[in-house]
């Protein structure tokens, strides 16, 4: 107990303003606590969902909003050592964890065109039905502010798009559900450095696909968002503030600068009012002189 204490002591004292208040900041912007909710805090094994539920756990025990938590642990298919250091993290952290099997890693082991789409869709999917089952209104992520970057530009340069991982989202195909990503302020940088002043050692991706292979540092391995990862490195080292500038472009979108753009099924493109909006449109700042790669 004593031990438990000293490393949730640690995110209110060195790690206030890096981790905790940055956790804090989350949940209140984005309203992701009400009262009354109970939130099935989710829990892979790996150093995000973890300290997440340090987070949640003690933002429980001393938040003026009432909410109930459970911590639920899928077990999709791990090898023996990944399961054993999830349940001895547990234990060390005094998180009271609740295990389920799924047959996930083997269904979809053997499938060449997109396994982790796949694999992710399904675990998704069996978490909401557990947490509902459990008679929770919520489940909770431990996506960070890194991965919320990262998926901007993933979008972007690979899929075409302008999109973001958002801080909650409704379910589609479980009513009344809703996920929350508690971390979304939080630094990747400062949950590693939290875990390393603890002396905490986490499993990283312990899919099939991974474990035959050299894991990177952080461990994603070769993978798309690996090089976003690399990219981003690059670009903070000629710009700081390169990450912060990113996640502000898509709280700043200007209709009016945008070709086309979609709300669900309706679609929109800036011909369809161009003329009736001239006079508007024309308040429009042009793109300073080189600033499209123009001299």
């Amino acid at each position: 107990m004593e031990l438990a204490n000293e490393y949730e002591l640690t995110l209110v004292g060195k790690f206030r303003k890096t981790v905790w208040s940055k956790f804090l900041k989350g949940i209140k912007d984005y309203e992701l606590i009400k009262p009354n909710d109970k939130i099935a805090v989710c829990i892979s094994g790996g150093k995000d969902s973890m300290l997440m539920a340090m987070c949640m756990k003690r933002l429980q025990r001393y938040s003026k909003i009432p909410f109930e938590v459970e911590y639920i642990v899928m077990d999709p298919g791990y090898n023996p050592e990944n399961r054993r250091r999830i349940e001895e993290n547990a234990a060390k952290l005094e998180i009271p964890i609740h295990i389920f099997e799924t047959n996930i890693f083997n269904a979809v082991y053997k499938i060449e065109m997109n396994p982790c789409y796949l694999c992710a869709r399904m675990r998704r999917g069996y978490l909401y039905k557990t947490a509902q089952d459990m008679g929770c209104n919520k489940i909770a992520l431990g996506h960070h502010f890194d991965d919320v970057i990262e998926t901007i530009l993933m979008g972007m340069i690979y899929g075409s798009q302008v999109q973001t991982m958002m801080p909650k989202l409704h379910s589609e195909h479980f009513e009344g559900m809703e996920l929350i990503r508690p971390l979304y302020m939080v630094r990747e940088d400062d949950i590693i450095h939290w875990c390393r002043h603890n002396g905490l050692e986490f499993i990283q991706c312990a899919c099939r696909f991974t474990e035959s292979v050299h894991m990177s540092g952080d461990g994603i391995g070769e993978s798309k968002r690996q090089e976003v990862k690399m990219l981003l490195k690059e670009l903070r080292a000629k710009n700081p503030a390169v990450d912060k500038n990113i996640f502000r472009s898509v709280e700043n979108v200007n209709l009016q600068t945008i070709i086309s753009y979609h709300l669900g099924d309706e679609y929109h493109h800036f011909l369809d009012s161009y003329d009736e909006g001239r006079s508007v449109r024309g308040t429009v700042a042009e793109p300073q002189k080189g600033s499209d790669g123009d001299e």
